[in-house]
């Protein structure tokens, strides 16, 4: 699942900088997610959040929901970013720049931050813990855009160079992974909280978070 919507009143890539809550619809977001999976039966065991408050906050409901701890796993972190803290776009943020335009030289890596090569590899090993854990049932991992959306990249076999815009992983959707063992047998995508996604909070699908 995705974190619900943070109070960002500055507009800034927030990252993994501390102190960024969920704004009052963001946690009407996190609730929504929880009455969805309840109302879908899910059989969830166990919980793993990012240590980020945004994502610790999205993953209380669900956690009294099914009676369960939040596990906090650093691998499900948000991704590591050198424009975090800083207003990100071509006319009004960091792009405006040209010392800035060398971080932008690979976008295959990507060269701005953390490779997506290692963002894959310790979610899709986070995936694989949970799966462990619990074992015969479900578990909820609340993680956020560009982690949740490399590992459906990795799962899917898709290059991981793509256009953040046309990511499929909204406030708090749920991507979710049925797994046959150890394989990956198929892949699902929701949006429990559509009807709260206005005009507005769409725009901060890509905000990095």
């Amino acid at each position: 699942m995705r974190h619900g919507e943070v109070f960002n009143p500055r507009g800034v890539l927030y990252g993994r900088l501390p102190d960024y809550h969920l704004s009052e619809l963001g946690q009407q977001m996190a609730d929504r997610a929880a009455e969805w999976l309840t109302g879908r039966n899910a059989d969830i065991t166990h919980i793993v959040a990012s240590p980020l408050e945004r994502a610790q906050e999205t993953a209380a409901p669900s956690a009294k929901a099914f009676g369960v701890d939040v596990t906090t796993d650093e691998r499900v972190i948000e991704a590591g970013n050198t424009f975090e803290g800083k207003r990100f776009g071509v006319g009004d943020g960091s792009l405006r720049h040209p010392s800035v335009w060398w971080l932008l030289r690979n976008p295959m890596r990507p060269s701005w931050g953390e490779p997506y090569t290692e963002i894959a590899a310790r979610m899709l090993a986070a995936m694989s813990d949970a799966r462990d854990a619990a074992e015969g049932h479900e578990a909820l991992i609340v993680s956020h855009q560009l982690p949740v959306w490399t590992a459906r990249m990795a799962i899917e076999g898709r290059r991981f160079a793509h256009d953040p815009r046309r990511r499929q992983c909204s406030l708090a959707s749920v991507t979710s992974v049925e797994y046959d063992g150890e394989r990956i047998v198929s892949l699902t995508y929701n949006e429990p909280a559509r009807d709260l996604l206005t005009p507005k909070v769409a725009d901060s699908f890509t905000a990095g978070a």
